[in-house]
């Protein structure tokens, strides 16, 4: 990991947004035994938050992504992730300030599906 990478990571922790702090106060408690890592550095990449059993990358996708070129770099960055063998879950920041329960299934569900795949 390069250590540019890791220093970024911990200023992002420390300037979360609200969206990512209420998703991370529902994982840090590891729902069904999963452990979730927040702002987690992986290359080029600090993943929003990270699920190393399941090898799933959730991303919380504020409006700007739907801006100019930034869905052109998100697929990038999924198919950087990709290329590793890691899943991308993609969701929208609303769906955490609207409904977090189901975002939170949603999260969970994927990553019982992908940590059972070899």
């Amino acid at each position: 990991m390069l250590q540019g990478q890791a220093n970024r990571a911990r200023q992002l922790r420390k300037a979360m947004s609200k969206p990512e702090v209420l998703l991370w106060q529902i994982l840090r408690q590891r729902p069904q035994g999963l452990k979730f890592r927040r702002q987690h550095p992986s290359g080029p990449y600090v993943a929003d938050f990270y699920c190393h059993e399941a090898r799933l990358v959730i991303e919380l996708d504020g409006e700007a992504h739907a801006r100019g070129d930034a869905p052109m770099r998100d697929e990038q960055r999924d198919c950087w992730f990709a290329e590793r063998g890691l899943s991308v879950l993609r969701l929208p920041a609303a769906a955490i300030m609207n409904d977090r329960d189901n975002a939170v299934a949603a999260i969970l569900a994927r990553a019982v599906e992908t940590s059972g795949e070899d």
